[in-house]
């Protein structure tokens, strides 16, 4: 149990370092009329990662429950899971996320949800985290964007990249 919590702890930290997102075109005809105005939300987090479901057949896979509090421009708590398999390679694993944020973005009130996929390969870390379309709530509705994770220091911050359509 704690060598696999303690694998899948590093993992997360590993693929945290290093971002990426994939571009996200929609086709001309789904392309909204007003141009939406990308903004930047920076600040802190602190996570507490629980590892739930321990299975002794199966060391390589985990699941975990994600507890985070976010300061700064995104005011906010999360709650989440996350599954995760590491390999025979030392150095190589994955996993996914999926959390619900429930806060305030620049003073715009509401919720959404964050999907997570990382990776590790041999030691190379990717990281893609973006909101869930259509995942907003209250005054965050038709919110999009993706969020780059940073560690320093021993420190977790973030960079989130983001757009309210109006209605």
């Amino acid at each position: 149990m704690k060598i696999r919590t303690r694998l899948i702890a590093g993992l997360c930290l590993a693929v945290s370092l290093v971002s990426f997102s994939f571009p996200q075109t929609p086709a001309p005809d789904q392309k909204t009329k007003q141009q939406e105005k990308v903004m930047t939300a920076n600040g802190t987090f602190e996570v507490k990662l629980s590892p739930e479901n321990d299975n002794p057949d199966e060391p390589l896979l985990g699941r975990l429950l994600i507890d985070k509090q976010f300061h700064g421009d995104l005011e906010a708590v999360s709650k989440g899971q996350m599954l995760s398999a590491g390999t025979a390679v030392k150095g190589s694993a994955g996993y996914v996320a999926i959390e619900k944020v429930s806060g305030t973005l620049h003073g715009h009130k509401g919720t959404f949800i964050l999907q997570h996929t990382g990776t590790m390969k041999r030691g190379e870390p990717g990281l893609s985290v973006t909101v869930v379309p259509d995942s907003g709530t209250d005054e965050l509705t038709r919110l999009t964007g993706k969020m780059e994770i940073i560690i320093a220091d021993g420190k977790h911050s973030y960079k989130f990249e983001y757009a309210l359509a109006e209605k």
